[in-house]
């Protein structure tokens, strides 16, 4: 087996994390060696050259190469994965761990993901259980960020178990696919779901690709399968909580977030809508009524997007 484990930084953004995001990602991957296992960077940050110098000084973690891309612009999620996923496929690398750099690793985490994928050489996907990281009180905590991406009525995608307490409850749940915080893809099996030529689908700039990903695996009948003793922590900006909760976090996120967030979510109707019974027309009708009606009252700047959304059509 050889493994890429790769990640984009942005900006000012991702720098503040990865002093201890590499320390964790060295101590975990420290029983791979330089032959099997190489680290790939895709910098999404543009101008601003705040990560450029510091990958420019730290060209290798625990004697592991770090091959740095600097795309000079700021290509999105899908884009800029398509590119370092196709370049871990040209070097022959049979899997690929993606990853967020706001990630603090266990030192198990990794051996154990790798010790399923020789258990189940044929899983095209596996996601770890990702709990709360709160970077900002440095403290990692007993709830879950996410154990896989799930499918509600109506097209809504889920993050499984998000905001609760983790008591082993979901460690045996069927998921449809890994969360694009920490994603390990058999690149073999991953070649099944292409479109035109790539992986994710570009016209998601960020947020929700990785919801149709995990849904063109499940409907290609690929598994993914989620590893409960395979830990890491994230400090996501939104996680679950009360609808107060969620709404004062939904503030904080920048206008463009949430733009992308509200276009992807939009997209993924149009795009399959054609694969929805009935009933799930109905649900898909009335979510996209609900989240036009709550953008005409608090979040008139969204309304912009239904004019991307019909060349998208």
């Amino acid at each position: 087996m050889k493994l890429a484990i790769a990640f984009l930084v942005y900006k000012k953004s991702s720098y503040p994390y990865l002093p201890k995001f590499l320390t964790s990602l060295k101590e975990a991957s420290d029983f791979l060696n330089s032959h099997n296992c190489q680290i790939m960077v895709g910098d999404n940050s543009g101008e601003d050259n705040s990560n450029r110098k510091f990958f420019q000084e730290k060209n290798e973690l625990g004697g592991k190469k770090i091959e740095y891309l600097d795309f000079s612009e700021n290509l999105g999620f899908s884009r800029a994965y398509n590119i370092l996923i196709k370049k871990a496929k040209a070097q022959n690398f049979s899997h690929f761990l993606m990853l967020n750099p706001d990630i603090l690793i266990d030192k198990q985490a990794i051996k154990n993901l790798l010790k399923e994928v020789e258990n189940t050489p044929n899983v095209a996907a596996l996601a770890p259980k990702i709990l709360v990281w709160d970077f900002k009180n440095k403290k990692l905590k007993n709830k879950i960020d996410s154990c896989g991406i799930v499918l509600k009525p109506g097209l809504r995608f889920e993050d499984l178990g998000q905001g609760e307490t983790d008591q082993g409850f979901y460690d045996n749940y069927e998921i449809l696919g890994p969360t694009g915080a920490v994603a390990l893809f058999n690149l073999n099996q991953l070649e099944k779901v292409k479109e035109k030529e790539n992986y994710f689908d570009e016209n998601f700039f960020m947020y929700k690709e990785d919801c149709d990903l995990a849904y063109r695996l499940s409907l290609n009948n690929l598994e993914t399968k989620l590893v409960a003793n395979s830990i890491f922590y994230h400090d996501r900006s939104v996680s679950g909580g009360s609808l107060i909760e969620r709404f004062k976090k939904r503030k904080k996120r920048s206008k463009k977030e949430r733009a992308w967030s509200f276009f992807g979510q939009h997209y993924l109707f149009i795009k399959h809508w054609h694969r929805q019974n009935f009933l799930n027309k109905i649900i898909v009708i009335y979510n996209i009524i609900k989240i036009f009606v709550f953008s005409l009252f608090f979040e008139q700047f969204l309304l912009k997007q239904y004019l991307l959304l019909t060349k998208k059509r």
